[in-house]
Order: structure tokens, then C-alpha cells, then sequence
């Protein structure tokens, strides 16, 4: 079976430091495989900053064109820039690289030790050391299963509470007992990440000791979606783009007034438009059989847009949820109920949009859904645009 990899992360500065000393690096390949990369550079501030930063992007880039880790680590070592101070080059890291069927290749250096929950519960991950250039590092080869969630963190994480509500900070085991404890079967990767970077938060009263940064990676299904936003410019290739539509696995979603009328007529059924939440400022949504969103279109693709990006910034799901109309009906299908999205983008113009009294050009709705795009793929979801 093949799965989605789904990846999530969060960090909280240092008090006091406008630049955060840890850095995490996503890449997704063709193939579905995913690695994901946590630095931790020494100390604080821009030199830790510039340590993370060159690790993460050194093992990121040399790991997926096939490179070794002994020649990863040897490259790290010769290439970091040495801190006068302390006379040595060190940045810490975790590497999770996993396939889409779930075999992982985890390394691990310096760094707190990676959590692997299955089923709600800590599991055993049979590591082995060995030195590579000087440094001790720690290699596991596992095979993940559907719903597993692998948890990686610096050590701002636990040296949350030291000497405030905790004296000697928050150990690891009692991370691991946080997150069996909040575990839900419904968490997505974003859950899981913000719950725990939030508490870390609420340990350190907003004084953060150290540079905090979680993130995460579960095993899941694939969940497409597919979001048809506008009449295509020919008339008559309305059949054509509402049966690719129609055929697409998983969610489907309309977006926008004509382009439901033209779904609606090709599945012969009704739209009935729902009165049951009515919002000043986002127009009704609508029910139709075969369907399971249908909102209005620009006004609620700008709204929605900022909801997504609000949301992106921390990844927490009480953001998509705060209202009901259907800019955020939208936004938490796209964010938290699937894991790719397809846009069938019509280029034909709305008649409404030519009255001077609402100038809503074309181009507008065509940034909007480009822009939601490109946000969605920065949360590590598959997106793809067709024009028509």
C-alpha cells in the first residue's frame, strides 16, 4: 500500500533572539518519499542560526541525491564555520527519510531522542551507534506502519520549565507520557506538533529558555481533493471539465455560483442553498447531491486564504474552526481533511464581475487560487492547477 507522508513543524524563539537557532528542512520527492531534516545549531541567535541552517540543508540536499551518511557527516564537519569563541564547529540534527511504503531510514546526532508513537503508544526503535568522523551518531532502519507518528525535537524542548515550574525541566520521558497521554486516533501531524510546542510554551511563561522546535511526521492514507473554481472559457467544454470533476477520487469541491449551476445541470440535481448560518461577510454555502462543498466563489476564496495562512503560521486547528461559514468550511478541507489538491480553474469571466460597481477582475480569482496553492504546499500537500 502506498501512503502519505505527512509532515508538520513549529519552533518559539529564545527569549530575547529575533532569529530561531534551529531550522528544519522538508523535501518531498516524485516517488511520495519524504525526508525531513532538524538541526540544532550551538548556542543562539545568528551564529546558531547560520549552524542549523547549512546542516540542515547540507544532509537535506546531499541525502536525496543518494549520498551516504558517512560522506553527509564528513561534509558537515569540514564545511560548518567555527565559532571563535568556542574554538568548534557543532550543530545537532535528526534526519527521518521514509518512503511511501513506510520504510524509514532514521539518524540521529546529538539530538533528544526521537519519540515513535503506534497506536497512541511509545515504541521501541532498535538504534546502533557507530562513529562516523569523530561523532558518535545513532542509525535506525524501521518499517512504519498507517498511523504511526514519529516526534522530533531540540532540546529547548526539554529544558522547558527549568527553574520556573520545573526546576530541573520537562525530561524526555515525561514528553513521552504527554503525548500518549493527548493522543487522539484523529490527530493529524499539525495536532501533534502544536499541542506539544504549546506546552512548551506554557513551561517556559513565555520566557523561553532555548530555541524550541518540534516537528513531526505521521503515516497516513492518501485523501485527495479536487476544487473546481469557475465555467471553463468554451461553453462547450463544460461536460468535459465537470465529468474530470466527477471522476476525480476522494472530496470534491465547487467554488462559485455559475460553476455549480453548470454541475448541477450535468448531474441533474438540485442545489439547494443552505440558510442554516448565515455570515455578514461570506455568502451561503449550498448543498448538491454527488458534492461535498459548495461555496461562493472570490469573496470566499480571498477569506479563505487568509484563514489558511493564519492557520500555516502555527498549525493550530481551533483557527480553521472558529466560524462555520464557508470560507472556513473551505479552508479546513484543504488544511486538515486531505492531503493533495487538484484546482480546475475556469478562465471564462463573470458577468457580475463587469459591473463598476464590484471590480472583481479575472486575474484576481486566478492569484487567489494560485496563492492557496502555494500555501498548501508549504503545509506538504500535493497541489496541482488545471486552467480550462
Amino acid at each position: 500500500m502506498s501512503f502519505f507522508i505527512e509532515t508538520s513543524w513549529g519552533s518559539m524563539n529564545k527569549y530575547g533572539e529575533e532569529l530561531c537557532g534551529d531550522k528544519v528542512e522538508i523535501i518531498r520527492h516524485e516517488d511520495d518519499s519524504a525526508l525531513l531534516v532538524l538541526s540544532d545549531g550551538m548556542g543562539s541567535g545568528v551564529k546558531a542560526n547560520i549552524l542549523a541552517s547549512l546542516t540542515s540543508k547540507i544532509i537535506a540536499t546531499m541525502v536525496s541525491a543518494g549520498a551516504a551518511m558517512n560522506d553527509v557527516v564528513e561534509t558537515i564537519a569540514s564545511t560548518l564555520p567555527v565559532c571563535r569563541e568556542r574554538e568548534v564547529a557543532y550543530s545537532t540534527f535528526t534526519m527521518m527519510q521514509v518512503d511511501a511504503d513506510g520504510g524509514a531510514y532514521l539518524v540521529e546526532f546529538d539530538n533528544p531522542s526521537l519519540i515513535l508513537l503506534r497506536q497512541g503508544k511509545h515504541t521501541y526503535i532498535p538504534w546502533e551507534e557507530r562513529t562516523i568522523y569523530g561523532k558518535r551518531v545513532r542509525e535506525a532502519h524501521v518499517q512504519l506502519e498507517l498511523g504511526d507518528i514519529a516526534v522530533t525535537f531540540s532540546d529547548g524542548v526539554i529544558h522547558a520549565g527549568v527553574g520556573m515550574l520545573l526546576n530541573l525541566g520537562w525530561q524526555h520521558e515525561e514528553v513521552v507520557a504527554f503525548l500518549e497521554e493527548r493522543h487522539t486516533p484523529e490527530d493529524t501531524a499539525a495536532d501533534v506538533q502544536h499541542r506539544l510546542l504549546t506546552q512548551c510554551g506554557d513551561l517556559y511563561q513565555g520566557h523561553n529558555g532555548d530555541d524550541t522546535t518540534v516537528a513531526v511526521l505521521r503515516v497516513c492514507e492518501p485523501r485527495p481533493c479536487c476544487v473546481m473554481v469557475g465555467p471553463p472559457v468554451h461553453p462547450e467544454d463544460d461536460e468535459d471539465v465537470v465529468n474530470d470533476l466527477l471522476s476525480c477520487p476522494g472530496i470534491k469541491v465547487i467554488c462559485g455560483g455559475t460553476t455549480s449551476q453548470i454541475v448541477s445541470k450535468r448531474l441533474n440535481a438540485e442545489l439547494e442553498i443552505d440558510l442554516d448560518y448565515i455570515s455578514p461577510d461570506i455568502p451561503p454555502i449550498a448543498h448538491m447531491a454527488g458534492i461535498d462543498l459548495v461555496t461562493e466563489g472570490v469573496v470566499t476564496l480571498g477569506k479563505t486564504l487568509e484563514i489558511l495562512e493564519r492557520y500555516a503560521a502555527v498549525r493550530d486547528t481551533a483557527i480553521l474552526q472558529e466560524k462555520r461559514d464557508g470560507a472556513y468550511l473551505l479552508a479546513e478541507t484543504l488544511a486538515s481533511k486531505c492531503t493533495s489538491v487538484r484546482f480546475i480553474v475556469g478562465r471564462a469571466l463573470n458577468p457580475a464581475h463587469q459591473n463598476p460597481d464590484m471590480p472583481i477582475s479575472l486575474s484576481i480569482k486566478l492569484r487567489l487560487v494560485k496563492d492557496i496553492a502555494k500555501c498548501l504546499s508549504s503545509m506538504g500537500k500535493r497541489t496541482q492547477l488545471r486552467y480550462c
